[in-house]
């Protein structure tokens, strides 16, 4: 089977959009389209439903998935070795936010350590990012896509958020359901708003005009324990909260849509161990689209 065909459909699967598939490998979204169609035609079988939001994968291309993924790592490992074979190796410095550093890549990471020990990984995960335009980190998870510096960058995944409740206050439950939170007497747990790290957190306002919080932390992993502990209601991402038995989500109707990107500096784009990691939390991500975007 044909790697350069292959490494476009793995591209267009995880990506979900000809434009963004493009982008990833720095090619235009007609050629993308070409070599999915060729790829399909040489196969004959289907592998994606083209719809308005993107291309779904058929059960064709789902079965697919995992073969290209092996191709894919295999073809790294090829690319890694044209020094003599090789380990990949090196400092590899991620900047991600707290909550999906610290609840999305960590708790995943040990397949990528495993499969490339000799890379040092440096996985900073705060409220706030160091910035890739400055060499400060070989890469960064943002909340919005940057405008200016030597960057490449695109959108990773996108992720919802939700309202969410203590499980033992059955009272607040019922009451957020019933009547605004304004009007409800129920503390509201939120950020500190003049020391918000990015405008994108700034999402009260979407639950209700003019909604403040009176319970705050600049840290949304002390917002979740907040919560969960009995100090009031408030938003969390949803892959921050799921499988929490100390959480509730109310209001489900109401969703928040945000999105990550990815950036690297232009100059680390071509190391192998840039682009090993970036194929790993690609297809992390895509694995986990159903824990990132539910329902």
């Amino acid at each position: 089977m044909d790697w350069d065909k292959l490494q476009y459909f793995l591209s267009v699967a995880r990506h979900g959009t000809l434009a963004r598939a493009g982008q990833a490998l720095h090619v235009d979204p007609t050629t993308v389209s070409r070599r999915v169609s060729g790829l399909e035609a040489e196969l004959q079988q289907t592998l994606f439903e083209r719809a308005p939001a993107g291309f779904l994968l058929t059960a064709a291309g789902r079965a697919l998935v995992p073969h290209a993924e092996a191709m894919a790592a295999a073809a790294a490992r090829i690319h890694a070795g044209g020094d003599g074979g090789a380990a990949l190796s090196g400092q590899l410095r991620i900047s991600v936010s707290e909550g999906f550093g610290g609840h999305f890549v960590a708790p995943r990471l040990a397949g990528f350590v495993a499969a490339h020990p000799e890379i040092e990984i440096d996985l900073v995960a705060s409220s706030g990012f160091l910035n890739p335009s400055r060499r400060e980190a070989d890469m960064a998870v943002l909340l919005a896509r940057p405008r200016k510096g030597p960057l490449i960058t695109r959108k990773l995944a996108d992720y919802s958020l939700g309202l969410y409740a203590p499980a033992d206050r059955l009272d607040w439950q019922r009451a957020v359901e019933a009547t605004a939170l304004s009007r409800a007497a129920i503390p509201i747990v939120g950020y500190v708003p003049d020391i918000l790290y990015a405008p994108e957190l700034d999402y009260l306002g979407e639950i209700e005009p003019g909604l403040r919080a009176g319970v705050r932390s600049s840290s949304i992993l002390a917002q979740r324990r907040m919560i969960a502990g009995g100090a009031g209601v408030g938003v969390l991402p949803c892959f921050l909260a799921a499988g929490d038995p100390a959480l509730v989500r109310v209001r489900a109707s109401q969703t928040i849509r945000r999105s990550f990107w990815l950036a690297l500096h232009r100059d680390v784009a071509p190391q192998p161990r840039i682009r090993a990691f970036i194929d790993w939390l690609d297809a992390e991500v895509h694995k986990g689209r159903a824990l990132l975007v539910p329902g």
